[in-house]
């Protein structure tokens, strides 16, 4: 079944799903309110001041629209409520008056305040509600109502096959709900305790088939041998004598453990953790060496094109003047370049192939692939993963991550990876001076903004990566503020993901060069953007992101022997960011963000990955993980394994021999 099979849903409606990441009808039943609203009737004498009060009324006069300024307009009139008659007021609500008919029954959501006999709406009900309503909310885009995805989802579900992944044998020892019930009672509660049961058992089954992959990989990579590779360990230290810099103690270490693994017969499955510019893409870089100097192609795959070019930038730089062959294959390039260069990789002219995710389309295929790395790996799921690690015959694997791992999520999911962790930063690096403001604060930081100018280095400006109307700090309107601030004087740029590839290269090229002074973005810099001379960063609404997000976010300045500055601006939850200005320690911000985060997935706003669950949390529902960890375990050593829909989900991830 297609999305055009649901009603109402037509070729308008269809980018806007997508926009959500919303393809097929079973993403519309997979897509989860992120929050409800409670609506129970209460009389104005009950009232509490400043809390938010469900009223039921009746429109006792023809409404009045008074425009307060341009694009912003106040609705009034007067309602019996609670046996009097009361002011109402709603914001922003004009489309309203036609429907606000005299004599019209109506369902008030607001504050009321007593002595003034004014009840401020902060939403109309064009009806009575009953006793008790839940409406569930969701993350909508411009374009789309909230009303509208309830509705897609209502036909979805009544119309999608249900498939239950959790054995029996565990629905009946945790007594859950069936499957069909609990998508509707998570989609159209009727109390609170139908939106407990649902979570719980959808939790549940999502975060089990998590753990039934993670656990079968593990089995797998114990089974399998790895190819073991040859090579000269002489020509190994030519290399990295011939580095432009010298190698951390860390970095040290960290590549013996590389090469020891390389020269093995059993199949590499590493972990490089580092902050970043702690220098896990060299190590890296050795190993691709080490594996062409046996006689074998290496590939690095990245999250985004940005980084992926940052990356072959930087490695072919390196690996070339050794006579190693590297190519960059990205999805923006033309079909022609796209085309050659997948046919010198067949033939065994391209040593390192460096790309996104294009790099697991059907027609890229290796002569001897003897080494996959993966950059930021928990940004690509499992299935992502293992397609690339199938191209070659149980290559070694290398995993990156600038976001370190908290320890105790590690040892439950990748208890299976032996792990290096570069702690210590090239020397000449000082530590980031990080300092937490409110708005208020602006105009001083805009200060040390233009001095930093003057000094002829650059500025990053983050705005949240959150979805449309959420905050007034979007990309578009900080850099009015900022041309604004510096009467058009200091060169400003905009970078995010909607910009078309050759947009953001120019962007971006025009910030390495020096051209653009500030450069004013989303998250989208988190990764790839590299430049030197950029000495501060500016994260507004910085409570909107996880504190290893913000840590990662802060290493995009402080590459340098500079002195580099941080400003986390929030007006709200500014004890949690005080631990960046206490730290540049990203293992210990790691286990803050893991043990204070109240909401979201651990690395940020609305990403995707593998630590990205639709509707479970790995911080509070932590103990669930756990038991479908052991669950899963004893799973796989039993005969309900062999069902048809777990032999097709283990069978997208099973490594090749």
């Amino acid at each position: 079944m297609e999305l055009q099979s649901i009603k109402k849903i037509g070729v308008k409606t269809i980018p806007l799903l997508n926009k959500l990441n919303i393809f097929t009808p079973k993403d519309l039943i997979d897509y989860y309110p992120y929050r409800y609203i409670v609506y129970k009737p209460t009389h104005l004498k009950d009232a509490v001041e400043d809390s938010v009060v469900t009223v039921l009324a009746t429109v006792e006069s023809t409404p009045k629209i008074s425009y307060i300024r341009r694009n912003f307009n106040s609705l009034n009139f007067k309602a019996l409520a609670s046996e009097r008659i009361i002011n109402v007021s709603i914001f922003n609500r004009g489309f309203l008056y036609s429907k606000l008919e005299v004599g019209k029954n109506i369902t008030l959501i607001g504050k009321y305040d007593q002595k003034k006999n004014r009840f401020i709406a902060n939403d109309i009900k064009l009806s009575w509600m009953s006793n008790l309503k839940i409406e569930p909310i969701y993350h909508v885009v411009k374009g789309l109502k909230n009303s509208q995805i309830h509705d897609f989802i209502a036909e979805a579900i009544s119309k999608e096959e249900t498939i239950d992944y959790i054995p029996k044998s565990f629905i009946e020892s945790y007594k859950f709900i069936d499957k069909k019930q609990a998508l509707q009672w998570i989609h159209f509660p009727k109390n609170v305790n139908e939106i407990k049961q649902a979570r719980m058992r959808l939790i549940y089954e999502e975060f089990f088939l998590f753990m039934l992959k993670i656990n079968y990989l593990k089995l797998q990579s114990k089974k399998v041998k790895g190819i073991q590779k040859s090579f000269d360990l002489k020509q190994i230290q030519a290399f990295v004598h011939a580095l432009p810099f010298s190698l951390t103690s860390d970095q040290k270490k960290a590549m013996q453990e590389v090469l020891k693994d390389l020269k093995s017969d059993a199949k590499m499955n590493r972990l490089i953790q580092g902050d970043v510019g702690s220098g896990k893409t060299v190590i890296a870089t050795i190993a691709m060496y080490a594996t062409f100097l046996g006689g074998f192609q290496s590939a690095l795959m990245a999250p985004t094109e940005i980084l992926a070019t940052q990356h072959y930038e930087n490695i072919k730089h390196l690996l070339e003047p050794f006579h190693v062959q590297v190519a960059l294959l990205v999805g923006s390039l033309k079909k022609k370049e796209h085309n050659e260069i997948v046919k010198a990789l067949s033939e065994g002219k391209i040593d390192v192939l460096i790309g996104t995710h294009a790099l697991i389309s059907q027609d890229v295929t290796f002569k001897n692939l003897g080494l996959v790395v993966t950059d930021e790996q928990h940004r690509f799921g499992v299935n992502q993963r293992s397609n690339l690690q199938n191209k070659g015959k149980l290559p070694d694997v290398i995993y990156m991550s600038a976001t370190p791992i908290p320890r105790t999520y590690a040892l439950t999911i990748y208890q299976d990876m032996a792990t290096s962790s570069i702690k210590t930063k090239p020397s000449g690096r000082k530590e980031i001076q990080t300092f937490v403001k409110k708005e208020s604060d602006l105009k001083s930081i805009l200060q040390h903004v233009y001095e930093e100018i003057k000094k002829g280095h650059q500025i990053y400006v983050v705005a949240p990566s959150i979805l449309e109307n959420e905050t007034s700090n979007d990309v578009l309107n900080l850099k009015k503020n900022f041309d604004v601030a510096f009467n058009g004087k200091v060169k400003t740029g905009i970078l995010h993901g909607k910009l078309k590839a050759q947009e953001k290269e120019e962007i971006i090229r025009l910030f390495q060069e020096n051209e653009i002074k500030i450069l004013i973005a989303t998250t989208v810099i988190e990764v790839g953007v590299d430049v030197h001379n950029a000495t501060m960063i500016l994260i507004f609404n910085a409570e909107m992101f996880g504190l290893a997000t913000l840590h990662q976010l802060r290493g995009r300045v402080g590459r340098n022997d500079l002195q580099s500055f941080c400003y986390l601006i929030s007006n709200t939850d500014t004890e949690r960011l005080k631990v960046l200005e206490a730290s540049n320690d990203g293992f210990y911000i790691s286990e803050q963000d893991f043990l204070m985060r109240k909401e979201g997935d651990l690395f940020g706003t609305k990403q995707s990955g593998d630590l990205f669950f639709k509707i479970g949390d790995i911080k509070k529902d932590f103990k669930i993980l756990m038991q479908t960890k052991k669950d899963s375990e004893q799973f796989l050593e039993s005969r309900e394994v062999e069902e048809l829909k777990y032999k097709a989900i283990l069978k997208d991830i099973e490594i090749v021999d």
